[in-house]
């Protein structure tokens, strides 16, 4: 009986250590445990700024950087918000803002970084990326690469084919209204589709299209409601790597990075490092403060670039501004005061101002009745309930600038 006890003993610790080690992988720079400390919100400003530090990442390279003309001015203003006057410093400080870049006309009119972040960090962009991969989307169509918006994800995709996923429309993923059974829950404390996802892919190495292609029809019929869901955008980062043949990194690369002349390298996060990884698609770029504000500033100036036309005639007026009566604003209720695009957001009142977003607090905001774009990098447990706020310092900063 005593060796019995002995040997279960001894099978317990070799578990313990053998699960030890593979949660904390002394010998490898990343590790399902680094993963979990993401979950700290005390974190955040720390983690936002080195996420392609934690977890494994391919390198977009900036082949042919170029600086925005600056005229930096110090930026002092109030506003009003909930009948009470106050001030951006005390917004800046109570969102855990890392950094606020804000260019009206195409120049740089006033930057700051806070939390240790400077002209050099490279933030997260969580859910801005979505926008992204949007971008290339249009891009693949304007290049014929793509048919059209109305064809099936598998068309392109042929990883989703046979799937609930392959049968949807490339318009209906980016509308965000495929009709999936998907819990877009970011809270730790409630049932969630979206948290297991991401830690499924960084942790267990699961690949995301993979993850993906599990998620089934609802009760929601395509292209009739409004009900945003990560895994969409993550097809859409699938058809982006077939039609163009490469890797999201490379494709991002060729044909946003080069083109507009980001002024510094980026990256993407993948579910396993080198070769074999795949880029989660609907999050997890990492780019300069300043590199998000010329992505803005091309949507400001309708997709053209040094007089070249890079998007579809049309696509920027088409992809902001909400595309069904369950996409304007207060057309589902649960968004709050904001609608829905192809991937992009439009706040309450919106006249030519619309936003890509990215959960606790990253904004590009862009003003085309101002010619304003504003970037905000944050670090913002309550970022959802500050969100009408936010939208009324975006104004506010907008207005500062432009008077």
């Amino acid at each position: 009986m005593k060796r019995i006890w002995i040997g279960l003993l001894v099978l317990m610790i070799a578990i313990v250590l053998i699960f030890g080690g593979w949660y904390y992988r002394p010998w490898s720079p990343f590790a399902p445990a680094t993963v979990r400390a993401l979950d700290n919100p005390a974190e955040y400003v720390t983690t936002f700024q080195r996420m392609d530090e934690i977890l494994p990442s391919r390198r977009i390279l900036a082949m042919q950087p170029t600086k925005l003309p600056r005229n930096v001015q110090p930026l002092d203003l109030h506003y009003e918000w909930q009948g009470e006057l106050r001030s951006l410093d005390t917004y800046l400080e109570e969102a855990r803002v890392m950094g606020l870049t804000v260019l009206r006309g195409g120049e740089m009119v006033h930057q700051r970084f806070l939390h240790g972040a400077d002209e050099t960090t490279r933030f997260t962009s969580w859910s801005v990326g979505k926008s992204y991969v949007a971008t290339l989307i249009a891009m693949a169509l304007k290049d014929g690469l793509i048919d059209s918006l109305d064809d099936p994800a598998e068309r392109y995709a042929p990883e989703y084919a046979g799937s609930y996923y392959g049968s949807v429309s490339l318009r209906h993923l980016l509308m965000m209204s495929a009709g999936v059974e998907f819990n877009e829950e970011y809270s730790a404390n409630r049932p969630s589709d979206v948290r297991p996802f991401f830690f499924n892919a960084f942790i267990l190495g699961r690949s995301p299209d993979r993850l993906a292609r599990a998620f089934g029809p609802s009760d929601q019929v395509p292209g009739e409601h409004f009900h945003y869901v990560s895994t969409n955008s993550q097809v859409l980062s699938a058809v982006v790597r077939q039609v163009f043949g490469g890797p999201l990194v490379e494709v991002v690369q060729e044909r946003i990075w080069t083109p507009l002349g980001m002024t510094a390298d980026g990256s993407w996060l993948q579910h396993v490092p080198g070769q074999r990884g795949v880029a989660v698609g609907y999050c997890c770029m990492q780019a300069t403060s300043e590199d998000y504000a010329l992505m803005g500033q091309f949507y400001l100036q309708d997709g053209v670039w040094n007089d070249e036309r890079l998007l579809p005639e049309g696509w920027v007026q088409e992809a902001t501004r909400p595309v069904s009566p369950a996409h304007e604003v207060g057309g589902t209720p649960s968004y709050g005061p904001r609608g829905y695009g192809l991937h992009f957001w439009v706040p309450e009142g919106h006249e030519g101002e619309y936003f890509f977003a990215g959960v606790y607090g990253q904004y590009i905001w862009v003003d085309e009745r101002r010619d304003v774009v504003i970037v905000q990098h944050a670090g913002d447990p309550l970022w959802d309930w500050r969100g009408a706020e936010a939208f009324t310092v975006m104004r506010a900063i907008a207005a500062a600038v432009s008077d």
